[in-house]
């Protein structure tokens, strides 16, 4: 008697996986219609219902992306093996997590901001 995850991939049409990469172009994209994209990606065609949010007025995107504004930030470099990070700023930051940078020269990085420590090496 045949397993039933290869009895059920038998019934599935074959489909060849493709590895998509995903690349993402940071900086402000305008589309071919000349619509501002946001950081999502979102933009409409031209007879999508959803536009009609914007007749009469212009789409207003934020032109400072986040995962822009966090690749600006310069590696920080620590002293210590294990360091915490607690996005600064007191009530505005997140919660505090502990990075352990063992690792001789990768970096480490916040899961909640986005910075990136490194260990000074003597």
């Amino acid at each position: 008697m045949a397993a039933p995850g290869a009895t059920f991939r038998l019934l599935l049409p074959f489909r060849p996986v493709v590895a998509a990469a995903a690349v993402r172009s940071y900086g402000l994209r305008v589309s071919g219609t000349g619509e501002l994209v946001t950081h999502t990606g979102q933009v409409y065609e031209e007879k999508d219902y959803r536009r009609v949010r914007f007749v009469g007025r212009q789409k207003e995107v934020n032109k400072n992306f986040a995962i822009d504004l966090i690749a600006e930030q310069p590696v920080s470099e620590v002293e210590s093996r294990v360091i915490s990070c607690d996005g600064g700023g007191g009530a505005l930051g997140h919660p505090k997590v502990y990075i352990n940078l063992d690792k001789d020269t990768k970096t480490g990085t916040c899961g909640y901001c986005g910075l990136q420590f490194k260990q000074k090496h003597h």
